[in-house]
């Protein structure tokens, strides 16, 4: 009788918990490249979408490049984003020329994937030179940009590697013979305007061109394809958030370049938040809240990094001790092995050594594929990092306990694995301890870089102020993890002082005063 009451209770408890699960609005995640309009337009839909209600709306800022925001989107980690034609043809379906609508649409479907109308406006990629280059001598066409060999050119890591880019560029105008470096979109305007670089590689639709002084150089032989933006989405969204997906679509022909311009503006010369230019547009065209355009501007570096540490601190925080505690339990186990085991040692060193030379973004980037975007990659890819500081300071450790010591442990009858707890492990414990605290403190700056693969952390102002060249906003990320860093620092003083053995602290300032 008891079994059956408990079973019935079990099964009551699972069916409440299944009603409150299908309660819940259906969840709809927005994402969107690391550039202004992109973030923008992916604001827009959010907006929209969140107006007609039936669904729970999050846009995930920044999360990357094309090939990655159209991974995501294939494999479920986003459901909507804003792309263009052009470069949904040449750098994803591999489509050379101009292909309509209806063709992209048709090579879409296999993929899971579709897309709606125009938003009403062509975005083209450009080249553009500063103001003291037409004043020394006037250009006016790509093809004259070919013959001026002096000149250094500053373009995107994207446009550099893109089939529609600069390579392909440089063979249809004949430019293999100038010097290119790659800057970060945001970063170029900059240093177009202090002549560290004469030209650069723009959108149509950029604010800062006009702002800036630069000449757009004409296309004369027509190498760009038509840049119509539209919105991407998987076709699965249609029947789990209806009505969202409506109000998205519904953003078809609504913009024109003019008015894409004027956005832009807005959040990059003007200084407003992206909502708040989604909320400003809505209103414009009669589906916004009047009440929105109240706290346009960004607010003050210091209010900031409080609503930074807020809403971005737990999730930076979380992200470092989940990696640290997964490091720890895997970094210490190996630097034990790798120490017992001088040839297997080498490999483990060798290996974790290896990981460490890649570049974050491109490890962050490598496990994306696997588990898609947000915190999963982030945690995989800085649990990877974190190992070398810890098995090399625990091999360090194990290798510095005097033979003696050993001796005494055998002497005294203890087993390997006793030898191992009770001996070994403590007298290496101030070691290893300060492997984990380098570990930490490369989490905490190295957990910067998961905002660009959609998992947040401090790392999201610090990407969109390198996108809006707006240092403000880049502090408001920079200290707090730096504030985050130093913290660390002191935590791990405190615990060095609490957990290693007195008598190991002792013989550590001897060796300092000695020194």
């Amino acid at each position: 009788m008891r079994v059956t009451a408990t079973a019935l209770w079990a099964i009551g408890l699972i069916a409440i918990a299944a009603v409150a699960r299908g309660a819940e609005p259906p969840a709809l995640r927005i994402g969107s490249k690391r550039f202004t309009e992109s973030y923008i337009l992916a604001e827009i839909a959010a907006e929209a979408a969140r107006r007609k209600g039936g669904a729970t709306v999050t846009h995930e800022q920044g999360l990357g490049g094309t090939a990655l925001l159209f991974r995501a989107l294939e494999e479920g980690s986003i459901d909507v984003y804003p792309e263009y034609t052009g470069t949904l043809a040449e750098a994803i379906l591999k489509t050379p020329g101009n292909a309509d609508l209806p063709t992209l649409r048709r090579m879409l479907a296999p993929h899971g994937i579709a897309m709606t109308d125009s938003l009403g406006f062509d975005n083209t990629y450009a080249v553009a030179v500063g103001p003291r280059v037409v004043a020394e001598r006037p250009l006016s066409t790509l093809s004259e940009l070919a013959s001026r060999p002096d000149l250094r050119l500053g373009f995107s890591p994207e446009f550099l590697g893109r089939s529609d880019g600069f390579p392909a560029l440089a063979a249809r105008y004949g430019m293999s013979d100038l010097h290119v470096q790659a800057l970060e979109h945001g970063l170029a305007y900059e240093a177009i305007a202090q002549g560290s670089i004469d030209a650069m590689d723009v959108y149509s639709t950029d604010a800062k061109i006009e702002r800036y002084h630069l000449t757009v150089l004409a296309d004369d032989r027509r190498f760009f394809p038509s840049y119509e933006a539209v919105f991407l989405y998987r076709t699965d969204t249609v029947g789990r958030v209806p009505d969202a997906m409506q109000a998205i679509r519904a953003l078809a022909g609504t913009l024109d370049r003019a008015t894409m311009i004027q956005l832009n503006a807005r959040a990059e010369i003007d200084g407003w938040t992206f909502a708040s230019v989604a909320q400003e547009f809505l209103r414009s065209k009669g589906g916004g809240d009047p009440a929105a355009s109240l706290g346009r501007e960004r607010p003050s570096i210091v209010s900031g990094m409080i609503e930074v540490i807020g809403t971005e601190g737990p999730r930076h925080v979380g992200l470092v001790a989940i990696s640290l505690l997964l490091a720890i339990l895997v970094g210490v186990p190996l630097g034990v092995v790798a120490g017992r085991n001088r040839a297997l040692g080498r490999w483990v060193l060798g290996a974790t050594s290896v990981v460490q030379t890649i570049p974050a973004l491109a490890l962050l980037c490598f496990f994306v594929p696997l588990f898609g975007t947000g915190i999963v990659p982030a945690i995989g890819a800085l649990f990877l990092y974190g190992l070398l500081p810890i098995v090399r300071n625990t091999v360090a450790g194990l290798d510095g306990i005097a033979p003696a010591l050993r001796e005494s442990a055998v002497a005294l009858g203890l087993g390997e694995w006793a030898q191992l707890v009770v001996v070994e492990l403590p007298l290496a414990s101030r070691s290893i301890l300060a492997g984990i605290r380098t570990s930490a403190v490369i989490g905490v700056g190295g957990a910067t870089l998961a905002a660009f693969v959609g998992a947040g952390g401090f790392g999201a102002p610090i990407s969109t102020g390198l996108n809006l060249d707006d240092s403000a906003l880049i502090l408001e990320g920079a200290i707090p993890a730096a504030l985050l860093a130093l913290l660390v620092e002191g935590l791990f003083t405190l615990i060095d002082r609490l957990v290693i053995p007195r008598g190991l602290q002792l013989q550590a300032e001897v060796r300092a005063e000695g020194t």
